[in-house]
């Protein structure tokens, strides 16, 4: 014999997703911030302006997309914390690693094994 199926009842507690006219708007922002992001490869920037505008465009885009296509806009603040703990720790990781390879020494790669032998 089967239990009957209990009905739950959700609380929507924000008032109503956007429209597809602000979707548009924010892949019309991020379409800039990509064109934006391509133009300053092309100008003649030290390797640490280029390097960290590119990062700070990055976390932008990462923002937006998160928050609008991913609905972490609308979501529980738990999700959201877990988002910026991922992209703070990855951000942290890389900065790391891209310190390591190409800002130590003469501006290439750093050797990992000093003497090769």
């Amino acid at each position: 014999m089967t239990e009957p199926v209990q009905h739950v009842e959700y609380h929507d507690h924000h008032t109503e997703h956007p429209t597809p006219r602000a979707y548009v708007w924010v892949a019309i922002l991020l379409a800039l911030v990509t064109a934006i992001e391509v133009a300053i490869y092309y100008f003649n920037l030290p390797d640490w302006a280029l390097i960290a505008g590119l990062l700070i465009f990055a976390l932008i885009k990462f923002l937006f997309v998160a928050r609008w296509f991913m609905h972490l806009k609308f979501d529980e603040r738990v999700f959201r914390m877990l988002f910026l703990t991922g992209i703070i720790t990855a951000l942290f990781v890389f900065s790391i690693v891209l310190s390591i390879f190409f800002l130590a020494g003469d501006g290439g790669p750093a050797p990992l094994v000093n003497g090769g032998g």
